[in-house]
């Protein structure tokens, strides 16, 4: 039996549904990025997992949101191609909005990145809970700041 399978079947049924949800989100993810761009796909996103009124985390929700993220990890990269850290945090950012909690989703760089080579540009998106990076390897990074802030309205 290959490696994958003796994994899936070592998930509890709950985490095989989620696992199934983030493949099959990921590739609805994918779909909208390819056919709206980011902007568009952000705002149905936000649309659709609008829950009011947001509330804050318990530690419990956070170390579930942290084993959902994982997850997403694992589903991105066993499924039918790599998903990117852009692709896992729009679904992360969705599915926890949906529960009524406050994700922040993040796009930024590495804290020790030296600077970049002419043509050579690397960035990380990434959600936190609660100023808890979901993913150990999201921890090295350092948000990208707004030029100018945003206009009142």
């Amino acid at each position: 039996m290959g490696r994958r399978l003796q994994r899936w079947r070592a998930l509890d049924a709950r985490d095989r549904w989620r696992l199934t949800g983030c493949v099959v989100g990921l590739w609805f993810v994918h779909a909208s990025l390819a056919v709206f761009g980011y902007g568009r796909t952000r705002r149905m996103i936000e649309r659709v997992s609008r829950r009011t009124p947001a509330r804050a985390a318990t530690p419990a929700e956070i170390a579930d949101a942290q084993a959902l993220a994982r997850l997403a990890a694992s589903a991105g990269a066993n499924a039918l191609g790599e998903a990117t850290c852009l692709r896992r945090a729009l679904l992360l950012h969705g599915w926890l909005r949906r529960r009524g909690l406050r994700p922040a989703l993040l796009l930024g760089l590495p804290t020790n990145a030296p600077a970049p080579a002419a043509g050579d540009f690397s960035a990380h998106a990434w959600v936190e809970l609660e100023g808890v990076p979901l993913l150990e390897s999201d921890a090295g990074y350092r948000p990208f700041v707004p030029a100018s802030p945003a206009p009142q309205a």
